[in-house]
């Protein structure tokens, strides 16, 4: 069995950072995907800001042990705002309150993690696709087609507040997981967090 893992790395980061608590330690995982699962390749798809000497050494000490790094520049660009409307159970007044939702991070690295996994995919194999992008559903049909297993590592945790619920795996997902129990798996990556996350 041939394994290779596949790392949406913002994805991924912002999971177990906003979601679980931890920053993932992408040396340690590289190794645990490395001794522990036995993956042939370890691909990691990143966006690195202009300017993050800290992050563009990271990864290059990454590529140069073993792994392979595919890194571009972010952009950002800023989420719609959400208007949240709650009623007053006492005198019915309707309270509108508008949610400034931020800005998102992007680095547009899914067509090379697709083309990657579909030139990779294959009987025979078995792929880790760290993300709970749903863009990422179509790929997975694919390589699944291929008669290639797939674990998929994300969380199911949600984040709750008024009006406003995040997840992070996305619905296509997890419906992809239901539908085809044994062709593809999840990984709840909490239950790596020790092996994996970042020493402070």
């Amino acid at each position: 069995m041939k394994r290779f893992a596949f790392i949406d790395v913002q994805n991924t980061a912002s999971t177990t950072r906003k979601l679980l608590g931890f920053i993932i330690d992408w040396h340690k995982l590289c190794e645990y995907l490395k001794d522990k699962w036995h993956c042939e390749k370890v691909f990691f798809y990143s966006g690195i800001n202009e300017g993050d000497t800290e992050t563009a050494k990271e990864f290059d000490f990454l590529s140069r042990n073993g792994c392979i790094v595919k890194a571009k520049t972010v952009f950002a660009y800023k989420r719609p705002d959400k208007t949240i409307s709650i009623k007053c159970v006492e005198c019915g007044k309707e309270n509108v309150e508008i949610v400034d939702m931020g800005y998102n991070r992007k680095s547009n690295c899914d067509v090379d993690l697709t083309v990657d996994a579909m030139e990779e995919a294959g009987p025979g194999k078995e792929f880790f696709i760290f993300t709970g992008d749903g863009d990422f559903e179509y790929l997975i049909r694919k390589v699944v087609e291929k008669s290639t297993k797939v674990y998929i590592v994300s969380s199911n945790a949600g984040l709750r507040k008024p009006g406003i619920s995040t997840k992070r795996l996305s619905t296509k997902l997890k419906d992809l997981v239901n539908e085809n129990r044994g062709k593809i798996n999840l990984i709840n990556i909490d239950s790596w967090k020790m092996k994996i996350k970042k020493d402070l």
